[in-house]
């Protein structure tokens, strides 16, 4: 199908797109696109313009911050991917980045799209929940720096004024271990299932596709601070949960999953 028709318009900063967005009724923003524009053909997203923010250069950037890692948020996932810095500091970001899609996604598509987008089904929302990240919007009265935990609040639904622009994402630094697993039926589509385990101090696992937004692992979570062994810490992995089931697989089928896949995770993470 083709979208409706819409306005087009590039943004020549942050504070231009905020603008534009605060003047134009249902206006959305346009980065790399890969969200965005399939729903858009499918008519499940008709914006009556579309504001550019694609060439927005200073929005693409990774920064050393001390304790954490600044990423501009229109950093591409290939950069992402390629980053000796992450690679260093926050070394489950670029793994998770590089399960992305196919190369010419990830050479297009961007981290602070994905992370707007906030489809539970997703890699990068999950992997940064359980980093604990930080994410810094920019809206007509002012910044604010929103936690991770916060943001995801339904299903393609974030805390994101409409008026507002996601500009960089703040990662902290680790240096315990990590994992990342997740289960398709081929290569480059959505996990049916995924899992992000971070383990430094304390152990944080998110899990992808088991609702409408990435969500924590919290009877598991709670489980191992309690000094639960890895084998029951992940049979909790969908305590409080209700999995959805579609053409892919049925509700039981993911809580089952979720179980394999949390166990392999906590065993990487925490060997």
């Amino acid at each position: 199908m083709f979208p409706a028709s819409f306005d087009y318009v590039k943004a020549t900063s942050v504070p231009d797109a905020v603008s534009i967005l605060s003047s134009v009724e249902d206006s959305k923003l346009l980065a790399g696109g890969h969200s965005l524009l399939p729903l858009m053909k499918l008519r499940l997203a008709s914006p009556s313009m579309l504001v550019d923010i694609g060439s927005l250069s200073e929005l693409s950037y990774i920064e050393d911050k001390g304790d954490y890692v600044a990423v501009g948020a229109l950093t591409r996932h290939h950069d992402v991917q390629n980053s000796r810095l992450l690679k260093s500091e926050v070394p489950i970001l670029p793994y998770v980045a590089s399960q992305v899609g196919d190369p010419s996604v990830r050479h297009r598509g961007t981290i602070g799209g994905s992370i707007s987008h906030g489809d539970g089904a997703s890699d990068l929302p999950a992997a940064v929940l359980a980093l604990d990240a930080k994410f810094v919007a920019v809206g007509p009265k002012g910044e604010r720096v929103i936690p991770a935990s916060q943001f995801f609040v339904g299903f393609l639904e974030t805390v994101l004024d409409l008026d507002e622009v996601l500009t960089e994402i703040r990662v902290p630094k680790f240096s315990g271990g990590w994992s990342y697993q997740k289960f398709n039926r081929r290569a480059q589509d959505w996990a049916i299932v995924g899992v992000a385990a971070v383990s430094n101090g304390s152990t944080k696992v998110s899990l992808v596709n088991m609702g409408s937004t990435p969500l924590r692992a919290v009877g598991t979570e709670a489980a191992l601070a309690d000094g639960a062994s890895i084998e029951e810490a992940s049979s909790k992995a969908s305590d409080g949960i209700d999995p959805p089931s579609d053409l892919n697989a049925s509700s039981a089928y993911r809580r089952h999953l979720a179980e394999v896949l949390v166990r392999r995770a906590l065993v990487e993470a925490l060997r």
